[in-house]
């Protein structure tokens, strides 16, 4: 028995064997505010109404023209300009997947380049795929080291740049211009990663039409249906063609479709929950502020990242309180101290702000902020 399975377990590749999987962690029971998720759900008219459509679904069905028309309401809703095309993903690791094996060239190396600390899968899927992963630290205060980017580029001669726009962790938007040479650089693809475009002053649309070798990738988790798995790749229509070859043709369930198409069809609702989240990130910024051992930075993402005296243990006291939040403290040494903080509904908001009140009164040195 055990030397079947040792046989077995020798087929995998050692660094698969040796690699850790991404943690997702229990909340049951918990204020949810790790994981930037839109706290709200569609009041319960527009629930009774989704479920008669899902109820309604040709289930026995391969997934074919509805996953079409979801593609070209995504289109329509991101006003897609002439001569760009989009193809949707589950979600957008799954496209971030894609994008790793369409520049996969087996026996040759291939490098892919990121500003750290960033999203974690620009990193894993290049590893799963055999690429070299450049992490180009950001400066002291988060933002793009431009020198340091160029050098790389320069040096590495990446086949992919990611440019997370808003940064997650770090939630903040770089200099248009510093990106504007970056992309002007960069040998091959430069992805524009905006998970986060609703909640964001700014978005790359005009960077992606002066330039054809910049895609933008955004997902519907954000705008609200996280549950759902849809993302979406959008740039020249010759670039989206080739990579589409790569995709699943049933990667997009017929339920999943038909409630993005439902949500599109009700984009003032989810408009209107956004709003309220933005308005809610600037009264957690201000009463942040006017908490003297945390340092919060600027977000445009519906996440605030901030710095305290000791992340673990207030990880800890924010978690004995009934609320989850992120301790990426470990993740890189940029983020010492650091906790991501999911913005949340009113009543969650200030139910995470009384238990980080409570957590940071226990007396103890502060190191500086």
């Amino acid at each position: 028995m055990k030397a079947s399975l040792d046989r077995a377990l020798g087929v995998l590749r050692d660094d698969v064997r040796a690699m850790q999987a991404y943690q997702v962690h229990a909340s049951a029971g918990l204020i949810k505010l790790d994981a930037m998720e839109n706290p709200f759900r569609l009041p319960e008219p527009l629930q009774r109404a989704l479920g008669e459509r899902l109820g309604a679904v040709a289930i026995n069905r391969y997934p074919g023209e509805r996953t079409q028309q979801l593609a070209q309401a995504l289109a329509d809703h991101a006003k897609l300009p002439q001569g760009k095309a989009l193809m949707l993903g589950n979600g957008s690791d799954e496209l971030i997947s894609l994008l790793a094996m369409a520049v996969c060239k087996p026996g040759q190396r291939v490098a892919v380049l990121a500003p750290v600390p960033g999203f974690v899968m620009y990193e894993l899927s290049s590893k799963y795929q055999h690429l070299h992963f450049v992490g180009v630290p950001l400066t002291a205060d988060f933002e793009l080291d431009e020198a340091a980017m160029l050098a790389a580029i320069a040096e590495h001669q990446p086949a992919i740049v990611y440019l997370a726009y808003p940064n997650n962790p770090t939630a903040n938007l770089w200099d248009d211009a510093v990106i504007e040479r970056i992309a002007q650089a960069a040998p091959g693809l430069v992805v524009m990663d905006e998970a986060y475009q609703p909640f964001a002053a700014r978005d790359a649309m005009a960077l992606m039409a002066r330039h054809p070798q910049v895609l933008i990738m955004r997902t519907m988790s954000k705008f609200g249906l996280a549950g759902v798995r849809i993302g979406y790749l959008m740039g020249h229509a010759e670039l989206i063609h080739h990579i589409d070859k790569l995709r699943p043709p049933y990667n997009v369930s017929v339920l999943n479709a038909e409630a993005g198409l439902f949500a599109l069809e009700h984009a003032g609702e989810y408009e209107r929950q956004a709003a309220t989240l933005r308005a809610e990130r600037e009264k957690l910024q201000a009463a942040l502020a006017a908490m003297p051992l945390v340092r919060a930075f600027p977000s445009e993402g519906n996440m605030i990242l901030v710095r305290v005296p000791d992340a673990n243990r207030l990880h800890a006291g924010l978690k004995a309180r009934g609320v989850m939040v992120k301790n990426v403290s470990g993740m890189h040494p940029l983020l010492a101290g650091c906790l991501r903080l999911t913005v949340g509904a009113p009543d969650e908001n200030a139910a995470m702000l009384a238990a980080l009140d409570a957590s940071l009164a226990r007396p103890e040195a502060s190191p500086s902020l």
